[in-house]
């Protein structure tokens, strides 16, 4: 006490006030002393300033995962425990206690144990929280059962399947009402109408049929609002049947329909097109009392179109009138351009005209639809006519409708009209594209009108249009619609003149010209374009080595192919195809082989025969005959023929893999089963030879080069050794 120091007799034991509990933010621990030391964890994951590495703004990727992420990322745990904040105190200690031990073992019961009684509440709280493992909660579902007098309440049941269905355990939620039924409590309406609710909401009509049939077992009848969702997961499955067969069970069971259920068949029957039916449930509806509305009428006439039965919604039209019920804008609307899209415009403009006695809203739409209709079949003067009706009406004709009525002139040989209304698109302030001028530059073309021609191509550089880049469709449509190439080939010297020529264009003349047969001029196009300041594209090298292949020079075509490697190309399949073809006729086997693996490789599309091919190769490994014939058989089957392509795999599996006997055979049974003729089996045998030699000898070079005799032949004069 001299010292003026105040000494606290601390007892040696720590308890629960001196204890060494770890601090936590909400219950901070005590030290002692006169004075209270709080300690209060810093549990932040923000990364301070200081900790964060120095940002060099040049070295920065946008495209890396790391810096597409925030900069201050939630933690992910944070929902789990913003949700565990809703449960009841003992589910929080369940919940934790399956995020803690993650496994049901003996440690987790034990935790378990420690509460006095979990009860159905308990239960029924613990698996409705979702983000628990589906494992631990339905083991703790059972566990719970096996307590002294604990018995699952429906609730508890219903969460049970409710869980189930959110684990994608569905199969194993159809069998809740058997484990109900074992337990002591036999399954209510209420169990089968979550189950048919999660199976409709999903999808999966036929387990809604499943439960259906379970819950006759059960002997437990539906309401009409529970048949109703079991008609309609039906029906939107496309199960029509099954619906039928169920409305019959609703029939017997005495249950009177309501409108609903009669909408819910009509809709499927109109799918399915059987329009008898539907008119049936018309009337049957009529003597319930219970008249479809302008509502259901529509909805019918939308499925209908939908599957373009016209027919169907002229039927159900008719009725419609029979029933007195007023059809509104959509009902007209929606009939009027399904009308005109089926080539009935006729019946569509009857349709347009009732709409105008009755003073109904039209809108653009149909106006446009009737015009579309009407260009289609011809009829251009009452296009026009109907364009005039639109702007009585006080609409502004848009561009889609503009281009209609342009490409209908055009092919009625109006195209001084056509231009007329090209220049009254430009006063309006609209932009036209290239799909507004083709048909006037396609005319003009085929008039040989090159100042008129010029004239267009000037007023759409005006107009800031990129012409280089709308120039190739023109091409195309010259080409579809002359069914030549003289015009198109005049046209493009006559813009060369004005340098308005780019690579899409070199591309769709020279298709042009190998589908005529022509496949030396487009050659003479490739060559002239790789002379130029224009770089060909993937597209040109194709169609260049289909025309090299057409023209006999495969070397030609194999250097092509060689070039678009080192440039990163990628051919398109049919010169893969081509290419493969060419290389087996001149017994280039193992090109041929790297062909089609490489386009398998680079595309999800190629050829069938390529595929059957590495078959082919690989079932050559067992070097049995009988095999690879079966494999060509199977190729057969699917309509795909063996070619030399098919030949080429045959000679190069049984070279690397097998023996020339079995490759023989191969050859003999195709041969006998029509597949090849005699003068293709003494080819096939003459390069199944030059092959096999081939393979010999470059098995001969590996060895001298693996134990390294190269410079000592070469020494004693050895030539044949390749430098």
């Amino acid at each position: 006490m001299s010292s003026g120091k105040v000494i606290l007799n601390r007892p040696q034991k720590p308890y629960f006030f001196y204890g060494h509990r770890k601090p936590t933010q909400n219950r901070p621990t005590v030290r002692g002393g006169f004075f209270s030391n709080r300690q209060i964890p810093n549990n932040s994951s923000h990364p301070t300033a200081a900790s964060q590495p120095h940002f060099d703004l040049e070295k920065w990727d946008p495209d890396e995962k790391l810096n597409q992420r925030l900069p201050f990322e939630k933690d992910p745990s944070e929902k789990f425990f913003l949700l565990a904040k809703k449960l009841s105190p003992i589910a929080r200690y369940i919940v934790d206690a399956f995020r803690k031990h993650k496994h049901w073992n003996l440690e987790l019961v034990a935790d378990l144990n420690r509460l006095r009684r979990v009860t159905p509440k308990l239960v029924t709280e613990v698996l409705q929280f979702p983000y628990v493992d589906p494992r631990l909660s339905s083991k703790l579902f059972h566990w719970a059962g096996k307590q002294k007098g604990y018995r699952h309440d429906f609730a508890c049941y219903n969460a049970f399947a409710y869980f189930l269905n959110r684990a994608n355990h569905f199969r194993d939620a159809d069998q809740v009402p058997e484990l109900m039924r074992m337990q002591g409590k036999p399954p209510s309406e209420k169990q089968f109408e979550i189950l048919i609710r999660m199976h409709a909401d999903a999808g999966r009509g036929l387990r809604v049929y499943y439960v259906y049939e379970k819950m006759k077992k059960y002997a437990v009848k539906p309401r009409v609002f529970l048949y109703n969702r079991i008609l309609d997961a039906l029906v939107k499955t496309n199960h029509l049947n099954l619906a039928m067969s169920v409305y019959s069970d609703f029939k017997n069971e005495g249950l009177v329909e309501e409108n609903v259920t009669f909408m819910i068949l009509i809709k499927g029957l109109c799918k399915d097109g059987r329009i008898g039916d539907v008119l049936e449930l018309l009337d049957q509806m009529r003597r319930n009392r219970c008249r479809p509305d302008i509502f259901a009428y529509t909805a019918m006439i939308k499925v209908l179109v939908s599957q373009g039965n016209l027919d169907g919604c002229l039927k159900v039209w008719d009725e419609m009138r029979r029933d007195h019920v007023e059809p509104d804008v959509m009902a007209y609307s929606t009939l009027i351009m399904a009308l005109c899209k089926g080539n009935h415009v006729d019946k569509a403009y009857e349709l347009f005209r009732e709409m105008k006695v009755k003073k109904h809203m039209i809108g653009r739409v149909i106006y446009g639809s009737l015009i579309d209709a009407y260009v289609a079949d011809g009829r251009i003067g009452l296009a026009c006519a109907m364009l005039k009706d639109l702007m009585d009406d006080g609409y502004r004709a848009d561009l889609t409708v503009y281009n209609s009525l342009i490409s209908g002139l055009c092919k009625a040989g109006f195209v001084n009209k056509a231009s007329k209304l090209f220049l009254e698109i430009v006063k309006q302030d609209l932009v036209p594209d290239f799909d507004t001028v083709d048909p006037i530059l396609v005319s003009y073309a085929e008039s040989k009108k090159m100042k008129e021609f010029d004239g267009v191509i000037e007023q759409m550089r005006r107009m800031k249009v990129s012409v280089i880049n709308g120039l190739p469709k023109f091409f195309s449509c010259l080409v579809e619609k002359t069914n030549g190439v003289a015009m198109p080939l005049e046209i493009f010297e006559h813009l060369k003149k004005d340098n308005l020529v780019s690579v899409p264009i070199y591309n769709s003349l020279m298709d042009a010209l190998l589908r005529k047969g022509e496949a030396m001029r487009a050659l003479s196009l490739f060559r002239e374009l790789s002379n130029s300041n224009l770089l060909p594209d993937s597209m040109t090298h194709s169609i260049a080595i289909l025309c090299f292949v057409e023209a006999g020079d495969v070397q030609e075509a194999c250097t092509c192919y060689n070039m678009m490697k080192e440039k990163s190309l990628m051919p398109s399949v049919p010169a893969y195809y081509s290419l493969a073809k060419a290389t087996s006729k001149i017994a280039e086997i193992d090109a041929a082989v790297t062909l089609i693996h490489d386009c398998l490789a680079n595309f999800d599309d190629s050829p069938i025969e390529f595929k059957y091919a590495i078959k082919i190769i690989h079932v050559s490994k067992s070097n049995d005959a009988t095999r690879v014939v079966e494999t060509v058989n199977e190729m057969v089957e699917q309509q795909c023929f063996p070619s030399c392509v098919t030949h080429a795999a045959i000679i190069y599996g049984m070279c690397k893999h097998g023996t020339m006997e079995e490759a023989k055979k191969v050859f003999s049974e195709m041969r006998e089963l029509g597949l090849l003729r005699e003068s293709d089996v003494i080819v096939l045998d003459e390069m199944l030879v030059e092959q096999m030699k081939k393979s010999a000898a470059d098995m001969v070079l590996s060895g001298i080069k693996f134990f390294g005799l190269e410079k000592k032949l070469k020494a004693k004069g050895c030539t044949f050794l390749p430098s």
